[in-house]
């Protein structure tokens, strides 16, 4: 045993997405090297089992029907969690921790607790899974396009364009929590590093202001002995994801029309009728396969010709790349955000314009051109990258190193 003790702390405690999932590998590292591992995330019906769940704070589920009370109650609690203020206190009292390492908490436990964190003398980690630091709304993203109009500390912006959900009572809530956390140096002063799992965000985050000296490159990873390289290969390519604006699936039909590609896309959201109809329109051969999780989704990644990702916005580091990469796929992307850091043109894969269907129709072709022999090639030599570079041992090691920099003891 280490003597170590983590406090681990995120919104949800059951896996929701690559925050979570992020979350969720990082202590089950931690422990296995023994760490005392201590969660602090809010109540959900779908929240895993945790001995610590008394001290987690009350649910708050946007877009249910409540009160005007409750609403009010809610909107102060975004802006400024004295709940989760209170519950987290307990738990320090309780089982003083070496390191706290935080992943998303906003709008739920609130960055409130950092001043708390900051009182008790316990040394602050934040993983930086998006853009909300530098934008009011997390994704720098505006009817359908890359939006940086908040740079330089006009966050009123937020409001002016109703960029939360077109709403404006959203979106004065939002203004109001980021000019209040800005006031109180939540993030600046009471954060002792933020890591950045790509390169782009660390340089889009040192644009907007944030020192570079605050903030550690630690890139994302995955465990490639828990996924298989060995698959027969299809006559497809492969999308997997939330069906929403910035994904570029739009883009991705109109390619795969273009180009005479077969495209199998998994997933679900607000897009999917609207996408349904435009493959319909263009005579596209798309098929739409649902929501994909596990071993069915592993196997519609590892049979494809190559995970395509046409993103639109700035993404970050997406899991899904290193994913397939562990299953020994290709990968085609968008030129944008963090993607082309992690894709070796020509080695692991190929890159494309976004918002471009003619480029993107153009990898498409590319890519379908090569042998399997080719292919197969590709996705070997991308199993062995994240097999070094984006392994599990990669970063507990430069997380350690971190943790030993702030001073965990």
């Amino acid at each position: 045993m280490t003597g170590k003790r983590l406090l681990a702390i995120n919104n949800y405690f059951y896996r929701r997405g690559g925050a979570e999932a992020v979350f969720f590998d990082h202590m089950s590292m931690f422990g296995e090297i023994g760490w005392d591992i201590v969660p602090f995330a809010m109540h959900h019906e779908l929240n895993e089992f945790s001995p610590w769940s008394d001290y987690f704070v009350s649910e708050i589920e946007y877009g249910r029907r409540t009160g005007l009370l409750r609403k009010a109650v809610q909107a102060a609690s975004v802006i400024y969690s004295l709940e989760a203020q209170r519950n987290l206190g307990r738990l320090i009292d309780r089982a003083r921790p070496s390191v706290a390492h935080a992943h998303n908490v906003y709008h739920h436990l609130s960055p409130a607790i950092f001043s708390t964190l900051k009182a008790a003398g316990i040394p602050v980690v934040m993983t930086v899974h998006d853009l909300k630091l530098a934008c009011p709304s997390y994704k720098m993203l505006r009817d359908g396009r890359v939006c940086e109009d908040c740079r330089g500390g006009r966050v009123y912006n937020v409001l002016r364009h109703r960029c939360v959900k077109g709403s404006a009572p959203l979106s004065a809530v939002v203004l109001a929590e980021t000019v209040l956390h800005r006031l109180l140096g939540l993030y600046r002063d009471k954060v002792d590093r933020l890591v950045v799992p790509s390169r782009f965000y660390l340089e889009k985050l040192a644009e907007w202001g944030w020192p570079r000296e605050k903030m550690v490159h630690i890139p994302n990873f995955v465990d490639v002995t828990a996924l298989s390289g060995d698959w027969q290969e299809g006559d497809y390519f492969a999308f997997a994801g939330r069906l929403a604006p910035e994904k570029g699936l739009a883009t991705l039909i109109r390619a795969a029309a273009l180009s005479n590609q077969r495209v199998v896309i998994a997933g679900t959201g607000p897009e999917e009728q609207t996408l349904r109809s435009l493959a319909a329109e263009l005579k596209a051969d798309v098929t739409f396969a649902g929501y994909l999780s596990g071993e069915k989704l592993h196997r519609l990644i590892g049979e494809s010709g190559a995970l395509v990702l046409p993103s639109e916005w700035y993404e970050n580091a997406p899991i899904s790349v290193l994913e397939t990469y562990a299953l020994q796929r290709p990968v085609i992307g968008a030129a944008i955000g963090g993607i082309p850091e992690m894709v070796k043109e020509g080695e692991t894969g190929l890159l494309a314009a976004p918002g471009d269907a003619g480029d993107l129709a153009r990898a498409l072709r590319e890519m379908a051109a090569l042998s399997p022999g080719e292919r197969a090639r590709m996705g070997a030599a991308a199993r062995s990258w994240v097999a070094s570079e984006f392994s599990a041992a990669a970063y507990r090691e430069r997380t350690l190193d971190l943790y030993g920099e702030i001073g965990a003891a």
